[in-house]
């Protein structure tokens, strides 16, 4: 089954939203290898070079190389429908249908932060890094980032320093190391954290690789420091791409207004597109991750008897699937977005089920 997995992301001109479009059409993944032609092309967004790189199969070719490179080399493939597949990022429209990771770190840790900004880090937004990621240190963080220079490296290295795992998201393939530079540290992410990407071994970090790669960063956080960043940039882009997957973000300001590698983070704050923090208390305030009395299992298994059969419907699929959106649990329950939204504020009176940044929901 991995080789139609890994196959369905080779076909030409189908993205990670088509995709799925297509394994949903033909009821599964393999099923779109089985398909005719002429019921292909009825298929919105699959053209005559699509149809014909499927009817052929010459994609799996390739994906039966690839799972020999997995294979050899450790790696664990994610596909989007596999239960291991990180929550977070299940949930956003444009998530990768495949995912290629090597490490030991829990994705779906019950805190994620990205911390990403310039690659020209100055020594202010170097200490800022560390001191915001030192100060969550108590709260067991999954740092994430992009292992490029400047401040992604720095957040990964302060993460290792406080022993905090931390995952960097890849624009190539697992088979190399972009910055070379920064093997060294990726060696030890192995160890205490992990390296993820969506490309094939043999991809190089190529351009536009880049703004694909920062979907991920976003799309796998509860929410995105931005710490330095010029007018343009990559930070800045996800960023955007945070907020759109209605993840908090938040930005540290420059020592001056005119900063020239804060002028992104400034803009940011002054758009109401980022909120301003100045040190790892604002995160925890804004983030609600301060301490607080939690509900004793026990007292959830009491109230459990007590819940009315919605309730319990949606009580068991937040059990079995963990942080879920309000759309996914409208589709497994059955009911409607005014019930689930009903039964959802109810168990958060009661202390059941906690409500997560970008609209998700959890057992407490």
């Amino acid at each position: 089954m991995l080789v139609y997995k890994i196959g369905i992301t080779l076909i030409p001109g189908i993205g990670s939203i088509n995709g799925k479009k297509l394994i949903d059409y033909c009821g599964g993944i393999k099923a779109v290898f089985k398909e005719k032609k002429e019921n292909l092309l009825k298929i919105s967004g699959i053209g005559e070079s699509s149809a014909n790189s499927i009817i052929n199969q010459d994609v799996l070719i390739r994906a039966e190389k690839e799972i020999k490179f997995i294979k050899k080399n450790n790696i664990t493939p994610l596909f989007y429908l596999d239960s291991g597949y990180p929550n977070r990022l299940k949930h956003c429209i444009d998530s990768p249908l495949m995912l290629y990771y090597k490490g030991n770190a829990d994705l779906n840790n019950d805190k994620t932060i990205s911390v990403v900004g310039t690659r020209r880090a100055t020594e202010y937004g170097k200490r800022v890094c560390n001191e915001l990621v030192r100060g969550l240190a108590n709260q067991n963080v999954l740092i994430v980032s992009g292992l490029a220079y400047g401040i992604d490296v720095c957040a990964h290295r302060a993460a290792l320093d406080n022993n905090l795992n931390t995952v960097a998201v890849l624009a190539h393939g697992l088979d190399r190391i972009y910055p070379y530079v920064h093997k060294s540290i990726a060696k030890k992410m192995l160890d205490k954290g992990g390296l993820i990407t969506e490309f094939l071994s043999e991809t190089n970090p190529d351009k536009g690789n880049f703004p694909k790669r920062n979907r991920i960063i976003a799309g796998l956080s509860d929410a995105v420091i931005v710490v330095e960043s010029a007018k343009r940039g990559g930070a800045l882009i996800t960023a955007e791409i945070a907020n759109s997957y209605n993840r908090d973000v938040f930005a540290v300001p420059g020592k001056l207004a005119d900063d020239k590698y804060s002028e992104g983070c400034n803009h940011l704050i002054k758009i109401n597109k980022a909120a301003l923090i100045e040190s790892s208390k604002d995160i925890e305030y804004i983030m609600g991750w301060e301490e607080i009395k939690k509900t004793k299992l026990s007292k959830q298994y009491e109230l459990f008897v007590k819940l009315s059969e919605e309730e319990k419907i949606v009580v068991n699929i937040l059990k079995d699937n963990g942080e879920s959106s309000i759309d996914w649990l409208c589709n497994k329950s059955q009911l409607n977005m005014g019930k689930v939204a009903a039964v959802l504020l109810n168990l958060e009176f009661q202390g059941i089920v906690r409500s997560l940044p970008g609209k998700l929901y959890r057992l407490d």
